[in-house]
């Protein structure tokens, strides 16, 4: 089907894809594109306006804005809808319609306090000593022990997902002193199974699974064309992909992460990948042989780990309404070019496309080939100030450690961003329970609070609930923060009250982060 639609004077839009809500609202002199297909991070099949007007389609669209207007095309049905007269008419029609919650809440474990990510101070290099070493110096440096994730590098071959016992002799006795230290463990995995040696071939996937099943055997993994197991192309390589829309594939993974479960005391898992994109890949068979769109394809790896307690995603599509961990991809240590300027506008598009459960990417940048880029130094006023801008979101990730890439007094200060976050979690808690009942975004733009206020492109500042407003500073060397107060009366660091329905300028100094709270 196609579709155009008409944006309106003074009408702007949002939705689509969370990577790229640098390039959004969308408004009459907007030039954009995106192939939902090819889309990263969380994208939904959703624009909603801010004259109450909402978009939806089942399927992936293809989405071309210019001059004024949005021509859509999907293979099936496309939805112009006029809910009401503001971005929170049109977010609660399309979501009640079309991806109403369920009630249910993920851990509240991952809210109650930061949590910790082992990828950036060990990347690769994954190993038992230094997890131990890592989990000891979160506790032994004040910080309360929360969701530490072991990240790639802990495991054998893909797909086998063993542990490597080189690195990790005796990983049951790691996880018994990280529960005692007070943690929940979860393990990195991905949908990729490397396709070679006798792991592949003989152990796990006798050769005789590969033929077409005419003799009771299983079949697994994506195919090609002739009905050959597909390499698909990945960052780390060639591989083959599991198809978690065949039974067959999703017993096998299963049984895997049970075992790590029941044997090791695994908590859940981080599971990465499974891009909706890397179902397109040229070596997968069309839907002949698949009988799965990419779409398909990706929302069952992402329900997949639904049946664990402990899970997080990154790249979904139609993943709204979901009760699942989403995480925001990896960010660059910079003040801008994909890096702190982008963590609110990312945040706030995730709530208005229906997915309230939200983490920021890893505190002070994402990116593993930091730590071997030449002459990279880490840049202290921003990594506290990413430490600030994820302390009153819903949730927190440190990776690198404070304590060992900082100086003591910038330590210091991330250390009070965390207890920050500690002290909202009963606020942050009430937030989430309540989000996975209405489905309202916990972090919430100020045009969807407070609508026809003229806040319609503020997108360096957030609403946390209905009564808290959050202006990190995202500004190198800034010391003063402009804010939008809404009308009404608000308290500045819940103390100095000022009078809303103006823009006021208060001290932001390297330890502070500026927030109100309505009184």
């Amino acid at each position: 089907m196609n579709l155009t639609v008409k944006i309106l004077k003074n009408e702007l839009w949002y939705g689509g894809s969370v990577a790229d809500a640098m390039k959004g609202p969308f408004g009459c002199d907007s030039v954009y594109d995106l192939n939902m297909e090819l889309a990263l991070n969380q994208t939904m099949p959703l624009y909603i306006s801010t004259k109450g007007r909402y978009i939806w389609c089942e399927e992936p669209m293809i989405v071309h804005i210019e001059n004024g207007e949005f021509k859509l095309r999907a293979d099936s049905d496309i939805i112009l809808c006029q809910a009401g007269d503001c971005l929170r008419d049109a977010y609660l029609s399309a979501c009640n319609s079309h991806f109403k919650f369920t009630g249910k809440v993920p851990p509240l474990k991952f809210f109650e306090s930061a949590q910790y990510n082992s990828w950036m101070e060990l990347d690769y290099h994954q190993n038992q000593e230094d997890i131990l070493k890592y989990a000891h110096g979160i506790v032994d440096n004040g910080y309360e022990p929360g969701v530490l994730m072991i990240d790639e590098g802990w495991h054998t071959r893909y797909g086998l997902w063993e542990w490597d016992l080189v690195k990790f002799p005796d990983p049951k006795s790691m996880i018994k002193e990280l529960h005692d230290l007070g943690f929940k463990v979860m393990l990195w995995v991905v949908p990729m199974v490397t396709a070679d040696g006798q792991g592949f071939s003989m152990s796990y996937f006798p050769y005789n699974n590969y033929l077409d099943g005419a003799s009771g055997e299983k079949k697994y993994f994506l195919r090609t064309d002739e009905g050959k197991v597909a390499l698909v192309e990945w960052w780390n390589g060639f591989s083959a992909m599991l198809n978690m829309c065949n039974p067959d594939d999703v017993e096998y993974l299963d049984t895997i992460l049970r075992r790590l479960i029941n044997e090791y005391g695994v908590d859940g898992f981080k599971l990465d990948g499974g891009v909706i994109e890397g179902y397109n890949n040229i070596n997968i068979a069309n839907g002949k042989q698949t009988k799965y769109t990419p779409a398909e394809l990706n929302i069952a790896w992402n329900e997949f780990g639904t049946r664990y307690e402990y899970h997080e995603y990154k790249d979904t599509f139609k993943g709204g309404g979901k009760p699942v961990i989403q995480r925001l991809r990896d960010r660059n240590h910079s003040w801008d070019n994909d890096g702190i300027d982008t963590i609110i506008p990312s945040a706030l598009l995730q709530g208005l496309i229906g997915h309230p459960f939200i983490c920021p990417d890893m505190i002070g940048g994402g990116w593993w080939s930091l730590n071997y880029t030449p002459g990279f130094k880490i840049d202290q006023e921003l990594f506290v100030r990413m430490a600030q801008v994820s302390a009153l979101l819903p949730m927190m990730q440190f990776s690198w450690a404070p304590w060992r890439v900082l100086d003591e007094y910038h330590a210091r200060l991330c250390l009070e961003a965390a207890r920050l976050h500690k002290n909202f979690a009963p606020y942050i808690i009430e937030q989430v329970k309540s989000s996975a009942v209405t489905g309202e975004p916990i972090v919430r733009h100020l045009d969807y609070e407070y609508p026809h206020m003229g806040y319609e492109g503020v997108l360096d500042q957030f609403m946390l609930g209905d009564r808290i407003l959050v202006a990190p500073v995202i500004t190198k060397g800034q010391t003063e923060r402009k804010v939008i107060l809404p009308e009404g009366k608000w308290k500045y660091l819940g103390k100095t009250e000022y009078e809303g329905g103006s823009t006021v300028t208060v001290p932001s100094p390297i330890d502070i982060l500026p927030y109100f709270i309505k009184a």
